[in-house]
């Protein structure tokens, strides 16, 4: 494998600088913006703001850092639109970029009138000549200096967004930051209103003319003149940079017509030829292959993570950015990001997520699983007469004792490290094995057999004081090599085996009924598991679907089981206390 950075990948340090100036441009608006809301207040409420306001922004530390941010990020966002092709665009995507390289153009001219004003000719404006150019002398200039807020919110609140949709605790906090998203622009309008709304009654007063609109508060016609050439000036220049962006990917796209190109072919035949340069995700995009990214394509998420089948040579080895996401998410040789990917030849890949995989799922670190053959353990648990009990109780009644029944079941199963994969109406069916080897799995099942026990007795004595009867139940166990992995359809999606164990273990639990007990386990489970049986009973039981019959333990109470074998170690190395 080459050895070389994938030519066109953002490194890391590149996103982590998007990142750092962005909020430091954005706790610079908010602060602008919770200024402004003082409106509300008094003019000299704002005044006493700006205060600091000033002490914060305009020192030599808060003037490098901001206009070092400003630039930076202006240039990150140049950069990131020569960067992404012009398709695989989502709307948000475009909205951002297009607010955030307007933004210097909406600015401009608070900027020399303010900043380059007062660092040149030393102009002291406060809010007051703020208010009176916008609301009288220029209403024009009032309009832009309101649509720049506006703008630069709505591009901050997305880039912010894009940032923390992936954490795990956005869903819980979304509601408030978007309270705060939209009460405080509305808040800082308001007080611009209100301010402005002051100053027309105030500049009607000679005497307040007098006292504010000095040379030395509103400048010079000569300053100002001055002024307004620069600004035109620099909007040229900022006009320029579009202009230079625009024709780089024109260049690039000539160059790449004219360079090679490189095939990719997916699981179900089709194959895209691209040119080089493009990554996998890119040209997932160009020809509309349906493709997982939830972070657009930036080496964040994993979600656009692939299998490499064939071509691997082809590939430079992973970027510091994109190992650390592997890493993290303990991707197995040959899984690399699609996003980063940028193939020097043809390539064979199968996407591991599906295409419309929800960013809930993800903030909660819930992948699909990959189908894989594994030895595992299945437990299928029924209640017996649910149907009598549906008949003779209020729908809610038989619903709550159902529900009391599988999640005495489901903790039994959590205890001991299986997972509950099915609930099958009055029912459930567990999987041991999927973290562990198969002698554990089995030990963890029997031990789960006993703890289930435990739950219903403890649940019974519930219920014969409530409703008069107890819960019985049937189970059967049973093991096996299966394929085991997620199946189904957008944000519906199961854990599933394919297989023999299922069906017998299924079978077995129907046995209970013929021999008059709560469970059916079949003795591979107790020969894997290296533990005596001596003190059970054995059967032999013939299985619809198999020619010859399996030798199976009939457990009367399953309570007991502890008793009967020595599973009282394993019983309590996985148990965890949980109240029924």
């Amino acid at each position: 494998m080459k050895q070389s950075t994938s030519p066109g990948s953002s490194p890391l340090w590149l996103r982590k600088l998007r990142l750092i100036t962005g909020l430091t441009l954005f706790y610079y608006v908010t602060t602008h913006l919770l200024n402004h809301s003082l409106g509300n207040i008094s003019i000299p409420a704002m005044e006493s703001g700006m205060v600091v306001q000033k002490f914060i922004w305009q020192g030599i530390i808060g003037t490098i850092v901001l206009y070092s941010a400003l630039t930076a990020h202006y240039c990150l966002g140049l950069w990131a639109f020569y960067e992404r092709r012009h398709f695989g665009w989502t709307k948000i995507e475009v909205a951002q970029l297009t607010l955030g390289l307007s933004i210097p153009f909406l600015l401009m001219n608070h900027l020399f009138v303010t900043r380059i004003s007062l660092a040149i000719y030393g102009t002291q404006k406060g809010y007051a000549q703020e208010l009176y150019s916008f609301w009288i002398a220029a209403p024009l200039l009032g309009v832009v200096q309101v649509s720049v807020l506006i703008v630069a919110w709505i591009h901050g609140c997305i880039g912010l967004y894009q940032w923390l949709k992936l954490k795990p605790m956005f869903g819980k906090w979304m509601p408030y930051l978007f309270c705060g998203a939209v009460l405080l622009p509305v808040l800082a309008l308001l007080g611009f209103f209100q301010g402005g709304r002051t100053i027309l009654a105030l500049a009607q007063d000679p005497a307040w003319r007098a006292a504010n609109l000095n040379p030395w508060q509103v400048g010079t016609p000569p300053s100002n003149h001055t002024l307004t050439e620069w600004r035109d000036a620099s909007l040229f220049g900022a006009a320029g940079l579009l202009v230079l962006v625009l024709l780089a990917r024109l260049l690039r796209t000539w160059r790449e017509r004219r360079g090679g190109a490189f095939r990719v072919t997916y699981p179900d035949g089709r194959s895209v030829r691209v040119p080089l340069g493009f990554s996998v995700l890119e040209a997932s995009r160009s020809a509309r292959v349906p493709h997982a990214s939830i972070c657009g394509g930036r080496g964040r998420c994993s979600t656009c993570r692939i299998r490499v089948m064939a071509g691997d040579h082809h590939l430079a080895a992973p970027s510091p950015g994109e190992h650390t996401v592997l890493l993290r998410i303990a991707a197995e040789p040959g899984v690399r990001l699609a996003c980063q990917v940028r193939p020097a030849g043809d390539i064979n890949v199968i996407p591991l997520l599906p295409p419309n995989w929800p960013i809930a799922a993800m903030r909660h670190s819930e992948w699909p699983m990959p189908g894989e053959e594994r030895f595992i353990v299945v437990l299928m648990v029924d209640m017996r007469d649910s149907t009598r009990m549906a008949e003779t109780r209020l729908p809610f009644d038989a619903v709550f004792i159902v529900d009391r029944f599988v999640t005495a079941a489901g903790l039994a199963v959590d205890a001991h490290g299986g997972r509950v994969s099915h609930f099958l109406g009055d029912g459930l069916m567990a999987t041991f094995g999927l973290e562990c080897g198969p002698g554990e799995a089995c030990r963890q099942a029997l031990a789960t057999l006993t703890r289930i026990g435990h739950n219903i007795a403890e649940l019974n004595a519930v219920m014969r004081a409530e409703v008069g009867e107890e819960i019985r139940f049937g189970i059967g166990a049973h093991c096996g090599s299966a394929i085991v992995g997620g199946i189904g359809y957008g944000p519906i999606r199961t854990f599933t085996t394919l297989g023999d164990a299922a069906n017998v273990a299924s079978r077995l639990e129907t046995l209970c009924k013929t021999f008059g007990c709560e469970a059916v386990i079949s003795h591979d489970i107790c020969r894997i598991a290296d533990i005596a049986t001596d003190n059970l009973p054995m059967e032999e039981a013939r299985i619809r679907g198999r020619t010859a019959p399996i030798q199976v333990h009939p457990i009367s109470r399953v309570r007991g089981l502890a008793d009967l074998i020595a599973i009282s170690e394993v019983a309590g190395r996985f148990a965890r206390p949980h109240s029924v």
